[in-house]
């Protein structure tokens, strides 16, 4: 770690529309530079379903009323809404001495330590990224680097509407189940979730502390 810009910020944006969001993060990976300090955005999105730079259309099946966003990030289709914190790692990489690969490594391992706290057992599948107990997904992910820096990230289920991913093929995989924590006794508070996932992402990352930064974004 870098310490000339430690400690990792942690910015909580609350409940956000994802447009706005995505601009914000994309803006601020192009315009950072050397010095710029690493963030963690967490934030709860309005529904909406995100697709993929690959993503296919056919996994797309049947989005009604809920918006559908053509994003920059790696992987298919996937649904975000209320009761699902969204946690986006604006890092750089380089100066981290991080690779893409790892960095998703890193990112599951968080989440699946934070599970571990309430006796849910979670894994990794092989060529599926995110994180999953007993087959059903409880986290997705999702990476863009621009410039040695990465956007874009994770999406944990903690107490949400579960039916709009049945109108996708969630990641593009049909009949995939989704699962959250708290139908798997976890708590179903995202204040809870965020504080208890926070000090496994730092450590994963390589920070020793973080610190709380404003959220006065140009979110326009």
């Amino acid at each position: 770690m870098n310490e000339a810009v430690a400690p990792l910020q942690v910015v909580e944006l609350g409940r956000r529309e994802y447009v706005p969001v995505w601009r914000a993060m994309s803006r601020y990976t192009d315009e950072r530079d050397g010095q710029s300090p690493d963030q963690l955005w967490l934030v709860e999105h309005d529904p909406v379903f995100t697709q993929g730079q690959a993503g296919k259309a056919e996994h797309l099946l049947a989005p009604g009323e809920i918006p559908v966003v053509q994003v920059d990030r790696g992987g298919q289709i996937t649904y975000h809404g209320p009761g699902q914190l969204v946690v986006y790692p604006l890092l750089d990489l380089r100066r981290l001495g991080i690779g893409v690969r790892e960095l998703v490594q890193r990112l599951e391992q968080a989440v699946i330590d934070t599970l571990a706290q309430w006796n849910i057992v979670a894994a990794r599948r092989q060529g599926a990224p995110g994180v999953y107990v007993e087959g059903h997904k409880i986290m997705a992910l999702g990476l863009r680097v621009r410039r040695g820096c990465s956007f874009h990230g994770l999406a944990f289920n903690v107490a949400m509407d579960l039916s709009p991913y049945q109108r996708i093929n969630p990641c593009g995989f049909t009949g995939l189940q989704i699962t959250q924590v708290s139908t798997l006794g976890g708590p179903g508070e995202l204040p809870a979730v965020a504080a208890a996932l926070l000090p496994h992402l730092a450590e994963q990352l390589g920070f020793a502390e973080w610190t709380a930064a404003g959220a006065a974004l140009p979110l326009d």
